[in-house]
């Protein structure tokens, strides 16, 4: 009884006391005894609050998916879906789905995992922390009325960024809005979701206020939060809390409420003329949304900036997307399952599985929807790297020059002309430095389109869906891109799922759709990705295709045998290969439980303070997260 008061007092400080903002350990300057720590002066210092609200992009604005989790805090499981073979691979993420194993309370980490908030991930609370003390403390500095305005608007938003994250992981959460003072706590337990998303729109709102007319430069401002940015967030954090995680249909104690689709359309909507009226759009060519940076990239709308040659401002990327032949180190958070590949629709926007739609499984990459021949490298296609041109990758079993092969690999976030040399990251140097973009105008648009399908205008919701499709160069074909097989609501809720899968492929985004329309405990089947083999009845007989294959026919290029087929030609495609289905081994068919939609608080973040109360549909757990 002793040691457990002792714990809970020794780690109540978690929300209250270390919800003061401070910087990374030796930043001196934020550990000063004023102001929740922070020495007050610097609200009157422009170059010092920059310098504290840089601390915060930092810490809030999401990295690549699936790229360098903090270690120990099981970030993993918040990515794990259908959609790459990864899933069943990492040994959290396959817990996620059940494919081997179920989740603990404490394998839940996403609140934080530390006492302390210096580095991503640590501890959202000491983000929000940060967050809390500029929008406290600027409007009593004396710096211009103007630069106050446009740095509250930064704060404003992204506090809402890290509270929507908080919320649609966990329900209702603690709602702290003021900097805490370790000698005068200010503890409260978890407020009700709808306390949760009012907050949260109401940040958004005031960020647009303070953010309307904002510009920024490309050259030393890129990724700073705008008008724009604030009203997507809205958008999103709506259409979150109109969506069945929210707001189910079968919950006697929360009746399903319809007005929040109205809301959540009103706002998407708003967002997406916004968006226009600041000057975004699609771009041009789906396969260069990644590839293009800054201003000339007029869809991004929420940036995380990265740079191959600043320490600690790079990634692996690009390593981790590459082949071994194009000096990568491949690995299966870019593989894409069976499930993944089988979204694409036909290149009419028919489905594969429609009647009639011309889907043949050996030639699988043949006629389809162009963003599959933007996003995945299959045996035999062209895929240019290291500054080559008409490159082939080979997937085949032992394939020469190759090592740790996959049945395919992700072409988006490569760079084509970057040296093999370059990939690889080490030391903080090198890789691609390609900017993450957390939200583009594709999301915003496919948010109004769900928004648009559930309040009964189908219409608008088609037509988003449509420009989407005509920029990845799916033809109209016969039944308006696809979309003319689609007469009601719950077929055009399917599209919408489907089309964001395709279109938001490898950016993390799959499993918090899964979560959100609740979908996530309904996978079935098997986690599997196409295997590529060399035909033949023996060793002997494959040995002897391989040695055909990778003859060299042009001691001047190196060309091989291989690099002139056309395996676009079943006959010739049989001759030499055959797909195969691969599965981790270990694992079996999804297994998502349905408390899964809310996660439970480990013990860590669960005994800083008695107020709280553990999820319910977990150990001990009395809190309704809808409440």
């Amino acid at each position: 009884m002793n040691k457990k008061l002792y714990t809970r007092l020794s780690t109540v400080l978690f929300i209250g006391a270390l919800l003061s903002g401070c910087g990374k350990k030796g930043d001196q300057f934020f550990q000063l005894r004023d102001r929740g720590g922070i020495d007050g002066a610097i609200w009157s210092n422009e170059g010092a609050i920059q310098y504290h609200l840089n601390e915060a992009y930092d810490l809030i604005i999401p990295q690549f998916a699936y790229e360098l989790f903090p270690a120990g805090t099981n970030r993993e499981i918040h990515f794990a879906s259908d959609e790459n073979y990864w899933s069943a691979t990492n040994a959290n993420a396959r817990k996620a789905i059940g494919v081997n194993g179920t989740l603990a309370a404490n394998d839940v980490r996403y609140v934080g995992f530390k006492y302390q908030g210096a580095n991503y991930g640590d501890n959202v609370y000491f983000d929000i922390a940060r967050c809390n003390n500029g929008i406290k403390y600027i409007p009593e500095g004396t710096i211009p009325y103007d630069s106050k305005k446009r740095f509250l608007g930064q704060y404003y938003a992204l506090r809402a960024m890290a509270y929507l994250d908080l919320t649609k992981i966990y329900g209702g959460m603690p709602l702290v809005l003021e900097p805490q003072n370790p000698d005068n706590l200010n503890l409260s337990g978890r407020a009700g979701a709808r306390e949760m998303f009012a907050q949260i729109v109401k940040d958004c709102d005031s960020a647009m206020a303070n953010l309307q007319g904002v510009t920024w430069s490309d050259g030393t401002e890129r990724g700073k939060l705008t008008r724009t940015a604030a009203a997507a967030l809205k958008g999103k954090a709506l259409l979150l809390w109109a969506s069945p995680q929210f707001n189910p249909t079968d919950n006697s104690a929360h009746p399903y409420d319809a007005s929040r689709w109205q809301a959540a359309f009103d706002a998407c909507k708003a967002a997406y003329d916004i968006a226009l009226a600041d000057g975004k759009s699609l771009m041009s060519s789906y396969e260069s949304i990644f590839r293009t940076e800054g201003a000339a990239n007029t869809e991004a709308i929420i940036v995380r900036s990265y740079s191959p040659s600043v320490a600690k401002r790079g990634h692996n990327v690009e390593s981790r997307c590459r082949p071994l032949s194009a000096g990568g180190s491949p690995a299966d958070n870019y593989y894409a399952s069976t499930y993944l590949m089988n979204a694409y629709t036909m290149k009419d926007g028919t489905p594969i599985a429609a009647s009639g739609s011309g889907y043949d499984p050996v030639l699988f990459w043949k006629d389809r929807d162009p963003r599959f021949e933007a996003s995945i490298a299959y045996n035999g296609s062209t895929w240019n790297l290291g500054g080559s041109t008409n490159r082939k990758q080979w997937t085949y079993n032992n394939a020469v020059g190759e090592t740790g092969i996959r049945g395919v690999y992700c072409k988006r976030f490569t760079t084509p002309d970057l040296a093999n040399a370059a990939v690889p990251y080490s030391n903080d140097f090198g890789g691609s430095g390609m900017d993450w973009i957390e939200l583009r105008l594709a999301e915003v648009m496919l948010n109004y389109a769900d928004a648009a399908n559930e309040v009964g205008n189908i219409s608008v919701a088609k037509d988003m869906v449509r420009r989407i499709r005509q920029r990845a160069g799916i033809i109209a074909g016969a039944n308006d891109y696809g979309l003319g097989l689609v007469t009601s609501v719950e077929q055009m809720r399917n599209l919408i799922l489907n089309e964001r899968m395709v279109e938001f492929a490898f950016e993390g985004k799959r499993t918090e759709d899964l979560r959100r329309t609740r979908r996530y405990h309904l996978l079935s089947g098997q986690l599997t990705s196409p295997v590529v083999v060399l035909n033949g009845a023996n060793d002997a007989q494959r040995n002897a295709l391989k040695a055909q294959l990778e003859r060299i026919v042009d001691p001047a290029t190196g060309t091989m045998y291989r690099d002139l087929l056309n395996l676009n030609n079943k006959d010739t495609l049989q001759k030499y290969f055959s797909y195969a289905v691969g599965q981790p081994s270990g694992t079996g068919g999804f297994n998502v439980l349905p408390e899964y939609y809310f996660y439970s608080l480990s013990n860590f973040f669960l005994y800083s303070s008695p107020l709280l109360e553990q999820t319910i549909g977990w150990d001990g757990g009395n809190f309704d997260p809808l409440r």
